[in-house]
């Protein structure tokens, strides 16, 4: 039943871009997509052993724009995995996808990047410094085999919509649930953004419950600054009754030049009734960033982590976070 209601929500969104007027049609280009993040960290303390270099992640692709809004985009991750030792790399296809841009409406298909949190992650900004909160603490994924749509209602409106397979790209499709989401964004004034999003990853096997993603997000941003807040709330993690985790994230940042600037972030995670107080902790970033080119960022930053368990004792490190991209 649900299935069908989200399915028909779709489709009406599509049938409102009937109305839209036309675009005009671009000349066919392609791009390389090439990005490396690599780091240089120490631990301090509790943390003292984690010591090195480290190459994170690596994302190769092409994207190709025909005319008539007509895109195509194909890309390879290679990073780590929970699966094999900590020093082995993975490869795994990250996007495969089909866009389609008329007038204020966006249609993607396939192996396509996830709504959940892509807003908050491109206003945070550096990705490859640290991850948006939602993507480490594992409340959802980045990309996922399925069909999204987005439409621009006026400037300071528009909603998207989604419904993938719900396991992620690095997994086979395993159940028969899917994962549905529904997304607003909102631009009251310039600069100024409000995004709320709620999703629901279907489950079928018998005992277990859907899993229920919601998320609000709030933030400013001009030339010189912005600053930041989201609170997300899942509902039965890992499909279990009860296992509910939430908390908030706070960042900002501002330009102190014109190839540098100062960020910051904190972050805290809770689990009901202490569910995962193992991995439940606060974290906090400091650091600048340089950008040494076009296509090259160096950003020292200092983290420490703040565990709840008890016993368990602070972490601390000093990083050299480093990005090339073109």
């Amino acid at each position: 039943m649900k299935t069908k209601v989200f399915l028909a929500a779709i489709l009406a969104c599509i049938g409102i871009t009937v109305k839209a007027q036309d675009t005009k049609s671009e000349e066919p280009k392609g791009k390389a997509i090439v990005q490396v993040f690599a780091n240089f960290h120490s631990g301090f303390g509790a943390d003292k052993k984690n010591l090195g270099f480290e190459l994170e992640r690596t994302y190769l692709g092409y994207e190709y724009k025909f005319k008539d809004g007509l895109s195509v985009k194909a890309v390879m991750d290679i990073g780590k995995s929970s699966d094999v030792s900590d020093y082995q790399r993975i490869a795994y296809i990250k996007n495969a996808m089909v866009s389609w841009k008329k007038g204020n409406m966006t249609l993607n298909g396939g192996l396509i990047s996830t709504t959940q949190f892509n807003f908050q992650e491109k206003f945070w900004g550096y990705r490859y410094i640290m991850k948006d909160y939602q993507d480490m603490y594992k409340f959802g994924n980045s990309a996922d085999l399925g069909l999204s749509i987005a439409y621009k209602f006026a400037d300071w409106v528009s909603a998207d919509a989604i419904i993938v397979n719900g396991e992620g790209y690095k997994k086979l499709q395993i159940n028969e649930g899917l994962n549905y989401g529904l997304g607003l964004t909102l631009t009251p004034v310039k600069g100024f953004n409000i995004r709320l999003y709620g999703g629901i990853n279907d489950n079928t096997e018998e005992g277990k419950k859907d899993i229920v993603n919601m998320a609000a997000f709030i933030g400013y941003q001009s030339d010189k600054f912005r600053i930041g807040a989201e609170y997300n709330h899942m509902l039965n993690a890992s499909y279990k009754g009860g296992n509910d985790q939430f908390g908030y994230s706070v960042f900002g940042s501002a330009k102190v030049a014109k190839f540098a600037d100062i960020y910051a972030r904190f972050d805290d995670l809770y689990s009901k009734n202490n569910w995962n107080i193992s991995k439940d902790e606060r974290t906090a970033i400091v650091g600048a960033q340089f950008k040494v080119c076009k296509y090259v960022k160096i950003a020292p930053n200092i983290r420490m982590t703040m565990p709840k368990a008890d016993g368990a004792e602070n972490k601390y490190s000093a990083y050299i976070s480093c990005y090339f991209g073109i």
